[in-house]
This record gives C-alpha cells, structure tokens and sequence, in this order.
C-alpha cells in the first residue's frame, strides 16, 4: 500500500520593504498565495511596507517567497523579512485587508 506524503502545515510572517504601494503589490501577492492553496491575508502598512501573514505547505509558502521577493512589474522590493510560526489554521482563504 503506498501512503500519501503528509503536508505540514506552517505560517509566516513577511515584511516587504520598498516601493511596494500603489503599485498592485497586494493584488499580486493575494493571486499568487490563492494559486498556490494558501490562506492568509496581505495588507499595506502606514511606514509604507506591506505586511503579508499566510500559512499552508512550507514549500509552497517559499515559492511565494520568491514572487514576493520581485513582485509586480512597477514594484521595487528593498526587503522581504520573514518570520516563521506554527499554524493556527484561522484562515480559510487568502484575501486583500484594508
């Protein structure tokens, strides 16, 4: 009988850093965590950062990573510092918070 892999499940916290406002960062960002299956929420900051809370597969959540980390076209991404934590599962989707 062959088993499945087990997916563990974990959460970051990211802090991106630059010209990241006003650019459709947020929008980029929500498309690509929901094409990957990750819930979370990502969130303009008022020092002009963009906060990004999303949990699922780690893997999953390094390949968002790499897309945070040169984002959309008119972004100019400084920094992207990420914090790791057990998930607590309170998302059911990833969305645009205002």
């Amino acid at each position: 009988m062959q088993t499945k892999p087990v997916k563990h499940k974990t959460r970051a916290t990211v802090v991106v850093c630059g010209m990241v406002q006003g650019v459709n960062y947020r929008w980029f960002t929500q498309r690509r965590a929901s094409d990957l299956q990750l819930t979370g929420y990502v969130r303009n900051m008022p020092d002009g950062s963009v906060a990004v809370v999303v949990e699922g597969d780690r893997r999953e959540i390094e390949t968002l990573l790499d897309a945070l980390r040169v984002g959309p076209s008119a972004a100019v991404v400084e920094s992207a510092t990420v914090e790791w934590h057990a998930a607590c599962g309170e998302f059911d989707r990833f969305e645009v918070r205002y």
